[in-house]
């Protein structure tokens, strides 16, 4: 997906300027990385949340107008207001078309009704991981990755190393461990089918017999 995004360089620094660029709609923001100097930048608040709201925006190789000089580059943080709508800073990456780069990429679960854990032993889907460290060239960047679970059944799980990625894209992970990304889980919590152990009852002893007050006379 071609994202694109106007901006402007910006001169003014301090929280004075940035406040005073707020309320007349603007995001202040920094753009850096790659061979250049960290640029300043301000965007149109509006078209910068209508962005936000979408899904690829933060996996998305992204190009930056700049004053009409094109960038191309990442997401790569945003400061939020506490309680208003209100996008507060933006920070982007640049990158190179010929190297490289890491991405977190969500992962889309589909046909978890016709997963035979869930359509036969009425299991709930457990997304454990819902998104992947990919690294990859920026043009094989995906927007997604599909996780199939129309054939899990009951306590199987799915591993990262069992995802079917794009060509081109690789996992970036740490160490040798291969994380589950989802699992069944059945009714009662656990994602496996346990045997749970009865006690034998032990038939309590009978009660003693209870002997009856004998009378005393008394003279």
């Amino acid at each position: 997906m071609q994202i694109e995004f106007s901006a402007k360089k910006r001169d003014g620094q301090g929280t004075g300027a940035s406040r005073r660029l707020r309320r007349t709609g603007r995001v202040p923001g920094i753009i850096y990385g790659g061979t250049g100097a960290a640029q300043s930048i301000d965007i149109d608040h509006n078209e910068l949340f209508q962005l936000m709201r979408k899904e690829a925006f933060y996996s998305s190789v992204l190009t930056a107008n700049i004053d009409g000089v094109k960038e191309i580059c990442l997401f790569r943080d945003v400061q939020r207001h506490p309680y208003r709508i209100q996008i507060l800073h933006i920070d982007f990456q640049r990158i190179d078309a010929t190297h490289k780069i890491h991405q977190k990429v969500p992962l889309h679960f589909i046909n978890a009704d016709i997963a035979p854990g869930v359509k036969l032993n009425g299991g709930m889907i457990s997304h454990v991981t819902n998104e992947i460290d990919v690294k990859c060239l920026p043009a094989d960047l995906p927007e997604f990755i599909e996780v199939d679970l129309k054939d899990l059944a009951s306590g199987q799980s799915i591993h990262i190393s069992q995802l079917v990625l794009p060509a081109g894209v690789e996992v970036a992970h740490h160490g040798d461990a291969d994380p589950v990304v989802a699992t069944i889980m059945l009714k009662g919590g656990s994602s496996t089918t346990e045997e749970v152990e009865v006690a034998p009852v032990v038939a309590a002893a009978p009660a003693a017999p209870v002997r009856k007050a004998e009378r005393v006379d008394k003279r």
